[in-house]
């Protein structure tokens, strides 16, 4: 009996009882709303933050971070990070761009060189001032230092405190020196001196003119390998020819091609008569007199012992008998004397043979010879005490 009642409130207490609607209705009016985060002002002059100060009360609010401690920013950082991330593409690209990018195509000078002629005639590339040690700045590793001959008169260790102030910054430090003076031989050696021991490569102009195209042209080939200067020459044999032929004046590549199709190489050029020449198309007489005059002039020039007695001749004037007389008495005794001389010569040619090795050691050995015959001679004379007889 006692299990069955167990068992019975058991299944009462498993009944799930469903309420009816009144009682749903009567339980929601009687449960009260939870408190909202927006209480709206009921004034109108309550403020935001008297509005929202009870969140500093929350559990989930928290001061915010010190601000950081900030330097005065530079005029490029304020271009980039002064302007807003909402702006457009087209505001972003009115904001300037960095001066580095806008001066890297352009020659940097020097607040000192303000005045200086030589700024008008850089036209070919664009240079701004700027605040730089050297007096160009014509890229990353090469710089330049203009100076005048006659200020360097003036100031004589100017250019030895302007190599100094460069120190060893720069790969390629040039001096640019203007000659403007006249007397420019001790002027020039000791800024050639200075150049050479400080390890500067030194550039000397005339004309300002001058100045401004070597830094042109220094500022153009910065970036530029080596070979783009150097002389080109290709290795077929017309190339080579055309080289070799047009070092003659007068001769260009056309008569350079007639030449080759004509004789076939340049040995057959070289040994051309001068009517073989001429026969070529297009070659007149001075092109064949010149071509012919550099294959067949010697490399030495054999110049004369003696100079030529210049002739002189009375003009406009009538020759008197005695003056005729002693003319020709006075060109006799010079050719008599021609003569004698070179009798005389030939005769010191006969008596004075050309030395050579052969007659040298010739006579070397005759002369021992006749002196090891003495010394046999006078030691027999000595032994029988009679001379013999010579053969």
């Amino acid at each position: 009996m006692e299990k069955e009642e167990e068992n019975d409130r058991n299944k009462k207490k498993q009944v799930i009882t469903i309420p009816s609607y009144e009682e749903v209705v009567a339980s929601s009016l009687s449960k009260s709303t939870p408190p909202s985060l927006f209480v709206p002002s009921h004034s109108q002059t309550q403020t935001f933050s008297e509005a929202f100060s009870f969140l500093k009360s929350s559990e989930f609010y928290s001061p915010p971070p010190p601000p950081p401690i900030t330097t005065a920013p530079s005029p490029s950082s304020f271009s980039r990070e002064s302007a807003p991330s909402s702006t457009s593409t087209s505001s972003a690209s009115a904001v300037p761009a960095p001066s580095s990018s806008q001066n890297r195509n352009a020659i940097l000078v020097s607040n000192r060189q303000k005045g200086n002629p030589l700024l008008k005639h850089i036209r070919n590339v664009k240079w701004i001032f700027a605040d730089v040690v050297c007096d160009y700045l014509l890229g990353q590793s090469s710089c330049a230092l203009y100076i005048s001959l006659r200020y360097h008169l003036l100031h004589p260790d100017y250019l030895y405190y302007r190599i100094r102030e460069l120190q060893k910054n720069f790969k390629l430090r040039v001096v640019l020196c203007h000659v403007d003076v006249e007397d420019v031989k001790k002027p020039l050696l000791e800024v050639t001196k200075t150049a050479l021991l400080h390890e500067c490569t030194l550039l000397c102009a005339w004309s300002l003119e001058e100045c401004g195209r070597y830094l042109e042209t220094i500022k153009v080939y910065e970036n530029k390998p080596a070979d783009i200067i150097q002389g080109q020459m290709d290795s077929d044999y017309l190339s080579r020819l055309t080289h070799a032929l047009t070092t003659v004046r007068h001769v260009n590549k056309t008569d350079v091609v007639t030449l080759g199709t004509t004789f076939g190489s340049l040995s057959h050029i070289m040994g051309a008569s001068m009517e073989d020449l001429a026969r070529c198309p297009g070659i007149g007489e001075r092109k064949v007199k010149r071509l012919w005059d550099t294959f067949h002039e010697p490399f030495k020039r054999v110049e004369s012992s003696r100079q030529p007695i210049p002739e002189t001749s009375v003009q406009n004037k009538p020759a008197s008998p005695d003056t005729s007389i002693r003319n020709n008495a006075e060109s006799s005794s010079v050719n008599e004397d021609k003569q004698k001389d070179v009798e005389d010569m030939s005769k010191r040619r006969k008596k004075e043979p050309e030395l050579s090795v052969k007659s040298a050691l010739f006579e070397a050995f005759t002369k021992y010879s006749n002196r090891l015959g003495k010394r046999n001679n006078t030691s027999q004379v000595e032994g029988n005490g009679e001379p013999e007889a010579e053969t």
